[in-house]
């Protein structure tokens, strides 16, 4: 073992620096977008003003809790927690089923080509922003010869166009549906991944034993990705507070307010429209804390149940 410097117990310095020169870039934008940041939750607990600019960040006075209280006692809380939690809920439902279907089908598939274009076509529509995808999807419901509609009047289940986005008790049912068929695809690629890291001895000692495909698949291919479904789950346990802001903003307006009104689109409505910094970061500090009990009660009952876990 070299010992003069350029090689010691294993360390090479040279090396080492082009590693830390690497990863330099990326600790940089963590450092300034994620750390330093962190200094803004400070304004959840004083009585901030714009005008103080960012050094009232830490000369503010403190405000005894006023915009936590002022969060509770919002007419729009429990709205918004009812619309965040439930298109949340009942889009995990629906999607992480559909998303482990959808995978298994697609590795069922034993033509090449026919694979490449279903998994091309399902890919595609992550890639699109929900300002580009959201505007078709408005485009598709709308009642002036939106898509939708004019199928739905075409095969005489409706006789006058609905303005679709406009009804609030439609509102959860396009927020989920479309989010599903814009990541459906995407989705699948983790569990393809994992499909894909299963023993193939397995299936062949199976196919011997008189097994068919449906046999192989619930009784060798889901268990056998199991631990990352319930990765997944916990994920999206984690994530129940969290909604994809961009895809409520385009979707929202003046009409389904109240079914579209949620945590995220709360915050900015308040921080950023009307300049209540601290109430919007005390909104939003208390959905972090949240996620995070529910990311531990996640895990602790996947640990429980699957002997499988984050931490």
């Amino acid at each position: 073992m070299k010992t003069n410097g350029k090689r010691r117990f294993g360390y090479d310095r040279n090396t080492q620096l082009e590693l830390h020169a690497m990863l330099l870039p990326g600790t940089l934008l963590i450092l300034v977008f994620s750390i330093i940041p962190l200094f803004g939750i400070l304004v959840a607990f004083k009585d901030y003003k714009p005008a103080m600019g960012w050094m009232g960040i830490f000369t503010a006075p403190f405000d005894h809790f006023r915009n936590f209280r002022q969060v509770f006692r919002s007419s729009q809380f429990w709205p918004m927690l009812r619309n965040t939690l439930g298109i949340n809920l009942i889009g995990q439902a629906v999607t992480i089923p559909m998303t482990i279907l959808f995978a298994l089908f697609v590795n069922e598939l034993r033509n090449k080509k026919f694979r490449s274009v279903v998994q091309t076509a399902t890919y595609m529509p992550h890639f699109l922003s929900w300002a580009i995808y959201g505007g078709l999807v408005v485009t598709m419901l709308s009642p002036d010869g939106g898509l939708i509609n004019v199928l739905l009047q075409a095969c005489g289940l409706i006789r006058e166009p609905i303005s679709f986005m406009a009804k609030v008790e439609y509102f959860w049912a396009i927020a989920i549906i479309s989010g599903l068929l814009k990541e459906l695809g995407w989705g699948t690629i983790i569990y393809l991944a994992a499909i894909a890291g299963v023993d193939p001895d397995l299936y062949e000692a199976a196919a011997i034993d008189g097994a068919t495909r449906f046999h192989r698949m619930f009784h060798i291919t889901l268990p056998g990705i199991l631990p990352t479904v319930m990765i997944m789950i916990i994920f999206a346990v984690a994530g129940m507070l969290n909604n994809n802001f961009t895809q409520i903003y385009v979707l929202q307006n003046s009409l389904n307010r109240d079914a579209s009104q949620v945590i995220d689109t709360y915050v900015y409505q308040i921080g950023m429209q009307q300049f209540q910094f601290g109430v919007a970061t005390a909104a939003n500090l208390m959905k972090s804390v949240f996620a995070l009990l529910l990311l531990g009660l996640a895990n602790f009952a996947s640990k429980k149940l699957t002997d499988t876990g984050l931490f």
